[in-house]
C-alpha cells in the first residue's frame, strides 16, 4: 500500500476532437476508415471503426481497430497528466472516445475468450467512470446499418399553393 489518496485524484479531461466529430457526422459507416485515415491519434475514430467492424461479423477487425484506440486513448490521457489510474469522466464529452475504445476492447476480448482482459478492461472502465459501460451500452458510436442524413439541398419538397 503506498499510502496514496487516490479518491481525491482530480479528472482527467481530454481536448476536444471537434474535427473527428465533424467527420464522423458526415461520414457513410463503410468509409468510417477514412476518418481514422485522417485521424490516427483519435480513439473515437478508431472506436467507431470497431464499431463498424463488429456490427458487420468482424471480430477480430473490431479488436485490432480497438486495440489501437485504446493505446492511442492512453497516450492521449497521459499527455492530459494522467498517472494511469484516476477519473475519467464520460460527463465530459471528449473522454468518450477512449472509454468507447477501452470498451470496443473489452467486447472484442470476450468475443474471442480473452477473460483475464476482459476483468482488466472492466475494472479499468470501472474505475475510470462506474457509469461508463452502461452509458455505452445505451447509446452505440456508430448507428449499425444507417448512413448520414444527405445533405439538406438534396431534399426537394414539392405542394400545391
Amino acid at each position: 500500500m503506498t499510502g496514496e489518496n487516490l479518491l481525491d485524484q482530480p479528472a482527467t479531461l481530454l481536448p476536444e476532437e471537434s474535427e473527428v466529430i465533424a467527420a464522423l457526422s458526415r461520414t457513410a459507416r463503410q468509409d468510417i476508415a477514412r476518418v481514422a485515415w485522417a485521424h490516427p491519434t483519435s480513439s473515437l475514430a478508431w472506436a467507431a471503426l470497431a464499431d463498424v467492424a463488429y456490427a458487420d461479423g468482424r471480430i477480430l477487425e473490431s479488436y485490432a481497430f480497438a486495440r489501437v484506440g485504446y493505446h492511442r486513448g492512453l497516450d492521449a490521457l497521459r499527455r492530459a497528466g494522467w498517472k494511469g489510474h484516476g477519473p475519467v469522466p464520460w460527463s465530459h464529452e471528449p473522454n468518450r472516445g477512449v472509454l468507447r475504445a477501452l470498451f470496443a476492447l473489452r467486447r472484442g476480448a470476450e468475443e474471442i475468450g480473452e477473460t483475464d482482459e476482459v476483468t482488466r478492461l472492466t475494472v479499468f472502465l470501472t474505475d475510470a467512470d462506474p457509469t461508463a459501460i452502461a452509458r455505452i451500452e445505451d447509446v452505440p458510436a456508430v448507428n449499425p446499418g444507417s448512413d448520414p442524413a444527405p445533405p439538406t439541398e438534396a431534399f426537394v419538397i414539392r405542394g400545391e399553393n
